[in-house]
């Protein structure tokens, strides 16, 4: 039957058209269209658009959903359940299946930049078109991809992707419980194996924990559920989240070289969190626990809550897919709501403001010096290296100096009208700074790949070589690391004395510091200084070259997505100075706060200030709610930061972002 509605699909596509198959015709609506007119539903509405059906390999997450969806009896998915139950109907929903389905794995296939960044490869070299198709699936379509290969297919395409409901369910349940441990943390780019009907989940390994119960699930799907201690690890998110890519010249042919397209994999094992006392693992972040109890499955009255409990909220930072997707949950023929993309881009918006970037500045240095500077400093609060992922992703610093309300420096200006950074359009890439002193000089923080020409490209196959990664680098990176080759920092970021490098000269505090010199005309005048950190997933620069592209459906329905709205970036760190630059004594003579430990696993912090006394001051956690306030009558001062998380401590002096992470 597989057969019979392929042939029928390409007969479709190929109508008025020599070419083998062109999606150039190709619409996702029509497609749909197309399979009702045969009777066929590629979504269980019942079930709100997710399918519920079974391949070679997996069951939809329609299925889970009768189980691990919204309880109707306010019994299951609600923090704070007793045993025997009690209906909790005043509790928060806490369901896995409604608080995946808006996220980007779980629409990983229906990502319309994804899908228009494939036919970008496949136009570019059609020769390859069935194994970049294959390849690419293997991450975004894995319940379609899998199951094929399963059968003996020796390519899965974006065609059979998208039409295949099963392929649609992105990376769903099946996809993650479903994985091999056998070897898992050792496979990459789209490599995964998967156990036949078994389940893994994180309950049941402990000797006097409450013990697997696998009947509901044997009885219900015919799967046998299990304990599986790498449910809870990073390792079962290694083999897509560390890609490597074949390499080819500009003329198509390969060059039998490989480049790292991303390792967000290997950026958190060559950090502090990997193992010892700041151990955290990327569930820890993106699946976040909490320990009120929960009861996993409705229906079944007899069953004990368990604890703790992960949250599948699985954010990161792609705030503008999340919008685009939200925007267009009926043409897209999503399964969420737009309320359920609201939860998610506000969760998303928290990580990025609260969890990614601490933001420090002072004054340095004395006109008898030769001049003073800004000083900022960046701390990489992220498990990996900022930004991480797919290759477009960037982020810069934004700074300005300003004397009786006008600004005489600005680096890093963006364009609202078009989301681009000024000056950047006709700039091949930006190098890395250590001083900046001009304003057309900007701190991007990215990775640029290089061609076989040494020029930049967005066509991941043609990359050959890193031309620049600046990328924060988190807590603990070390260059010589075991897998320092994969997660190398290249360019100038490389001689630059302030990148992960502290005070002290000891690598890996995770940060980087830019000075800026301040204009001679400024001395003398009391300056506002503000300094914001910006993060954008889809620039306009890296998206163009594939928008240049026309007569492809796919490509062409991502332009016109991507036109609706402006790719505004998002802001991730922010401080500000006051600074009287009268004489050189009192520039000198700006007090300054210090932080230790900082990340903080006890929660415990000592602050400090080059001024006594510090004063009153106050402690907001990463919302901006008072927690803590009093007045300092030394120059230092010990704090207990109460939990997890982010805290903002102000005084007179100045302002401090603090961390304590999950344990």
């Amino acid at each position: 039957m597989r057969g019979a509605y392929l042939l029928f699909f390409m007969a479709l596509l190929c109508a008025g058209s020599s070419a083998a198959w062109q999606l150039g015709a190709f619409a996702p609506r029509p497609i749909i269209d197309a399979h009702e007119a045969l009777g066929i539903s590629l979504r269980s509405d019942n079930l709100g658009g997710l399918p519920d059906t079974i391949n070679a390999l997996f069951y939809g997450s329609g299925k889970c959903a009768g189980c691990h969806g919204e309880d109707p009896n306010d019994l299951a998915s609600i923090p704070g359940q007793v045993f025997p139950m009690e209906p909790l109907p005043e509790g928060p929903d806490v369901n896995v299946v409604d608080d995946w389905r808006s996220s980007i794995m779980a629409n990983s296939t229906k990502d319309p930049f994804w899908r228009a960044k494939v036919r970008h490869e496949v136009l570019t070299n059609p020769s390859h078109g069935a194994g970049l198709e294959d390849k690419c699936t293997s991450c975004h379509a894995p319940v379609g991809h899998f199951s094929a290969h399963h059968e003996g297919t020796e390519y899965y395409t974006l065609l059979e992707a998208l039409t295949d409901s099963m392929a649609l369910d992105g990376v769903n349940c099946a996809v993650c419980h479903q994985q091999d441990p056998e070897g898992i943390g050792t496979r990459f780019s789209g490599d995964m194996t998967f156990v036949e009907d078994t389940i893994f989940g994180p309950y049941g390994g402990g000797k006097d924990e409450y013990p697997v119960q696998y009947q509901p699930m044997q009885q219900f799907i015919g799967f046998y559920p299990m304990y599986g201690e790498h449910m809870a690890k990073s390792e079962s998110c290694a083999a897509c989240h560390s890609l490597i890519t074949n390499s080819v010249d500009l003329e198509g042919e390969y060059t039998d070289s490989t480049v790292i397209e991303q390792a967000t994999y290997h950026e958190w094992l060559n950090s502090a969190y990997a193992e010892g006392p700041n151990a955290v693992e990327c569930q820890g972040c993106h699946v976040p626990r909490i320990d009120e109890p929960v009861t996993i499955a409705a229906g079944y009255a007899w069953l004990q809550p368990r604890s703790p409990f992960g949250l599948h909220y699985f954010v990161g930072g792609n705030t503008h897919m999340l919008r685009m997707l939200r925007n267009n949950v009926d043409s897209l023929d999503l399964s969420a709501t737009e309320a359920q993309f609201d939860s998610t881009i506000a969760r998303s918006l928290d990580m990025l403001e609260n969890q990614t970037l601490e933001v420090n500045l002072e004054v340095s240095g004395t006109p008898a010096d030769g001049g003073m500077n800004i000083e900022v400093e960046l701390i990489n609060l992220a498990g990996h290296k900022f930004p991480s992922g797919y290759p477009a992703r960037r982020a810069w610093v934004e700074l300005t100096m300003a004397a009786n309300g006008d600004t005489v420096f600005h680096s890093g200006a963006w364009d609202p009208s078009t989301g681009s950074i000024d000056g950047q359009l006709n700039v091949a890439w930006e190098p890395h700074h250590d001083t900046i002193s001009q304003q057309g000089q900007v701190q991007i923080y990215e990775l640029v790949l290089g061609d076989v020409n040494g020029d930049p490209t967005t066509l991941l196959e043609r990359a050959y070589a890193h031309l620049k990664d600046n990328r924060m680098v988190p807590l603990g990176f070390a260059n010589d690391h075991p897998v320092g080759d994969t997660t190398a920092v290249i360019g100038s970021a490389l001689n630059d004395p302030n990148f992960n490098v502290d005070a002290a000269g000891l690598e890996g505090n995770g940060g980087d510091k830019v000075i800026y010199k301040i204009p001679g005309e400024l001395m003398g005048q009391n300056v506002d200084i503000t300094c914001q950190v910006w993060y954008q997933s889809l620039p306009p620069k890296w998206v163009a070259p594939m928008l240049e592209l026309e007569g492809d459906s796919l490509i062409d329905g991502f332009r016109t997505l991507y036109s609706a709205f402006i790719p505004t970036p998002e802001r991730v760190g922010v401080g500000g100075l006051n600074v009287n630059l009268t004489s050189a004594v009192e520039a000198a003579d700006v007090p300054t706060l210090t932080a230790a430990p900082n990340p903080s696993t006890s929660g415990q912090v000592h602050i400090s200030s080059s001024k006594t006394p510090l004063g009153p001051w106050i402690l907001l956690d990463g919302r901006g709610r008072e927690v803590q306030r009093g007045n300092a009558s030394m120059e230092t001062l010990t704090l207990q930061l109460p939990s997890a998380g982010q805290y903002l401590f102000k005084s007179s002096h100045g302002s401090l972002r603090l961390l304590r992470p999950s344990s």
